[in-house]
């Protein structure tokens, strides 16, 4: 069991809040392109507001605790620790209710070297609760725009986590999956489950593309998103996802460890 305080400690340490890796550098470069209606940034947001540079720092500022001084252009980006810290304690409330209900969820990431055990954590203990882990579309290609070009990837799923693997991978790499934002995947797996009739998820967990991709079509979606992923808190803000953790995305896996003891714990799935 971890309390408050103690993931509180922890985050900071850790560099999940506080001082992040991420740079201000990079964030401000995020929220240029998201004002420009970079797709390779909305990750499958249409957003409703205009959107503004200044109206992203001032959100993010809100959302995550980053600086709101524009003219704060470098150095290390900030998380505050109690905003991920209620953020928490709302995806817990989120996962919970759904394991009451025994309804079927979705689970994927686009960072499956970094977030793969978190998610995999949760949907071993939503299944062990009664809720169908669902794995559409496995094995089915999806075409990502990548810095090299288009790009042919499969759909897998490791754990009960989709992710997708590059051109040529084996899934006997395990954990082995591409990094990426897009949204395809997540519009994939849907579409296969809406296509076989059912059932579709409940609730859709994960980051980047996956719960933008998943509230932008209307499933109720959370997840976690760093201070240079702007998207996630726009559909949060616009009423599209339900709940986004703001926190480094980049650690170590094992970082992660506890922020799982803690969801589970407040949702009472504690193994």
């Amino acid at each position: 069991m971890v309390s408050a305080g103690v993931l509180r400690e922890h985050l900071v340490a850790a560099g999940l809040a506080g001082r992040v890796a991420t740079g201000r550098e990079e964030s401000l470069r995020s929220y240029r392109l998201f004002a420009a209606r970079d797709p390779r940034v909305l990750i499958g947001v249409d957003p409703v507001g205009a959107w503004r540079v200044p109206d992203l720092v001032g959100l993010m500022a809100e959302r995550c605790g980053v600086s709101g001084d524009m003219g704060c252009v470098s150095g290390p980006d900030l998380i505050d620790p109690e905003l991920t810290l209620a953020a928490l304690d709302a995806f817990a409330e989120r996962i919970g209710a759904v394991a009451r209900r025994r309804a079927p969820v979705l689970l994927g990431t686009g960072h499956p070297h970094r977030l793969l055990g978190f998610y995999a954590a949760l949907a071993a203990a939503l299944s062990a609760a009664g809720c169908a882990v669902l794995t559409p579309a496995k094995g089915r290609c999806v075409d990502i725009l990548t810095r090299f070009g288009l790009r042919t990837h499969s759909l897998d799923y490791v754990r009960g986590v989709a992710l997708v693997r590059e051109p040529g991978a084996s899934a006997r790499g395990g954990a082995t999956g591409a990094h990426t934002h897009s949204p395809l995947p997540v519009r994939t797996a849907l579409a296969a489950a809406a296509e076989c009739g059912g059932p579709l998820p409940e609730l859709v967990i994960g980051d980047h593309g996956w719960v933008c991709g998943a509230g932008q079509l209307g499933f109720d979606a959370i997840g976690l998103a760093d201070t240079d992923d702007p998207a996630p808190f726009v559909a949060q803000a616009e009423g599209r996802v339900a709940v986004v953790v703001p926190v480094d995305d980049a650690a170590r896996s094992v970082y992660y460890r506890p922020l799982t003891r803690y969801v589970l714990n407040r949702a009472c799935l504690s193994q």
